[in-house]
């Protein structure tokens, strides 16, 4: 029952990525690199504070 749950997510974000690419049309790549650019930005952002956090804790007061 899984796999099915499965099948049809993945069915459905199919079916929303094809209808994202037809209502963009041109300007697709440029949405799609916008989007992973500030994925990427907010990701690596995270790991930053996570390790600033990490290393703040592990050390003595000293950054």
């Amino acid at each position: 029952m899984g796999k099915l749950f499965t099948f049809v997510g993945l069915g459905v974000v199919l079916a929303l990525a094809l209808l994202l690419a037809v209502v963009a049309g041109d300007y697709g790549p440029w949405y799609f690199a916008w989007i992973v650019g500030t994925v990427m930005i907010v990701l690596i952002a995270g790991c930053g504070a996570v390790m600033y956090d990490a290393q703040h804790e592990n050390g003595k007061g000293e950054i």
